[in-house]
């Protein structure tokens, strides 16, 4: 099975997690927002686009102690016999929620980046058909990630 998953940060030079947006094969999905990120360090582009979309979902919305929990408890319930992989199309998506867990990412999940099995027009098209083009929302970019995926299932 995969799971897709998608992160929106504060900057690339040094960024830090503001949401992630987990969607699996079976239509699974998970999605959090930290609450105690550092508004400051945004770039212009994420205070413009990516922070008008947050807070939307109070029950969603965690410090980072708490989405760790929730991230590690939504991601337990994968754990058994068949293979499991995290599929990123950005290698900072992976690095954030290695930093999220503190590292302790579990041993059975296997990764893949998938950037160049995304269809670039079906994710776009699925963009603008599902979220009225409502693009760089973690859970919305995962679920069109997930749809757009042509690689193995």
């Amino acid at each position: 099975m995969n799971i897709f998953i998608d992160t929106e940060f504060s900057q690339f030079l040094d960024p830090e997690l503001i949401s992630i947006g987990f969607s699996t094969d079976n239509g699974l999905t998970f999605y959090g927002e930290r609450s105690d990120f550092d508004r400051s360090t945004c770039s212009d582009f994420v205070k413009t686009v990516v922070l008008p979309q947050l807070g939307k979902k109070p029950d969603r919305v965690f410090d980072k102690t708490g989405l760790s929990i929730a991230v590690r408890t939504w991601l337990s319930q994968f754990e058994g016999p068949q293979p499991v992989v995290l599929a990123y199309d950005d290698k900072v998506d992976y690095a954030l929620l290695v930093d999220l867990l503190d590292t302790d990412v579990p041993a059975w999940l296997l990764t893949k980046n998938v950037r160049h099995q995304i269809d670039q027009v079906a994710f776009e098209r699925l963009m603008r058909d599902m979220f009225d083009e409502n693009q760089h929302h973690a859970l919305h970019d995962a679920i069109c990630n997930r749809f757009a995926y042509r690689g193995e299932p």
